[in-house]
């Protein structure tokens, strides 16, 4: 039995603990396994040389779905996991992750997950993941994720990663090597407030012909709260990337964005855009008239922002 404070954690990033009966789950408490399903196509294996799990998701696989979820409640508990995800030909799988920090204390906790994902020829995968953070302790809550991806001709993989409240320092980097005809999308949302700060990178190498690369950028910051967004995109085939950023400061924070293209053959098509504000008079006004509050239209509009 999960307690009721894992249990509350899960609900921000798993919308909740009670997963499909024909999903694999592999639940993550303080360092130790809580509870694991295997099914009849999905099979999730300890790591024998360090802490972590391989997931093996057998070809051709239809609909089918992973959930392994991480939650810290022990103030002062350093984490870091090694999970292999082994996707085969042809398969169509979502995998669910995420991790909640609870700490209630002075020392800071900190979570480092080394997501690797090998997506067999064709196969399709969509990844997401949730970061949050709670508890009334003065001690940080600090998540620091690599995903590093490679696709064979034909994959591809959507990431769904957000960042939803509560994390005061994290550093993300992604890096994916696209093979022939495959695709990768990248969506990112996060949100910072008070003296939090975030830092994602990324690298994506568009190594065959007819790859595509799509990542999306969508982040608030609030308060005196720190963002920097590095994408780097490269292209060494004839192949297609798309980078968007958009950021929107409040208060006194500050955000960078540095998108990086480059093009290494002649048929490689890259594109950058990147645009940080705050927001306009206009919009606000507009919820105003509506009957909202000035505080409530700011957090509709955010909410849009970012969904």
């Amino acid at each position: 039995m999960l307690n009721d404070v894992v249990s509350g954690v899960l609900d921000q990033i798993a919308d909740g603990h009670e997963f499909p009966q024909d999903s694999a789950v592999n639940i993550r408490v303080d360092g130790a396994k809580a509870q694991r399903r295997n099914t009849k196509n999905i099979e999730i294996v300890t790591k024998t040389d360090k802490d972590g799990i391989d997931v093996y998701i057998a070809p051709h696989t239809v609909h089918g779905s992973v959930h392994i979820p991480v939650v810290l409640t022990k103030s002062g508990f350093k984490d870091k996991v090694y999970n292999d995800f082994y996707v085969g030909e042809g398969a169509q799988v979502e995998i669910v992750a995420g991790c909640g920090i609870n700490n209630c204390g002075c020392d800071d906790s900190q979570h480092d997950g080394i997501h690797t994902f090998h997506i067999g020829k064709n196969a399709s995968v969509v990844y997401k993941e949730k970061h949050y953070g709670e508890g009334t302790g003065t001690g940080k809550r600090i998540l620091n994720p690599v995903t590093e991806i490679y696709l064979e001709e034909g994959a591809s993989i959507t990431l769904d990663t957000s960042q939803i409240r509560g994390v005061d320092d994290t550093k993300r980097y992604t890096k994916a090597e696209v093979g022939p005809g495959a695709e990768i999308i990248i969506q990112e949302k996060l949100c910072t407030h008070q003296d939090q700060t975030a830092v994602s990178e990324m690298d994506v190498f568009l190594n065959g012909a007819g790859a595509k690369a799509r990542v999306i950028s969508r982040s608030v910051a609030q308060d005196s709260s720190c963002q920097t967004f590095y994408p780097r995109v490269q292209g060494n085939a004839p192949c297609f990337g798309h980078v968007s950023c958009d950021a929107i400061i409040m208060g006194q924070a500050k955000a960078r964005s540095i998108p990086e293209i480059a093009c290494n053959d002649v048929d490689a098509t890259l594109i950058h855009e990147a645009a940080i504000g705050r927001i306009s008079g206009e919009q606000i006004l507009k919820l105003l008239t509506l009957g909202l509050t000035e505080e409530e239209a700011e957090e509709k509009i955010l909410e849009g922002f970012l969904r």
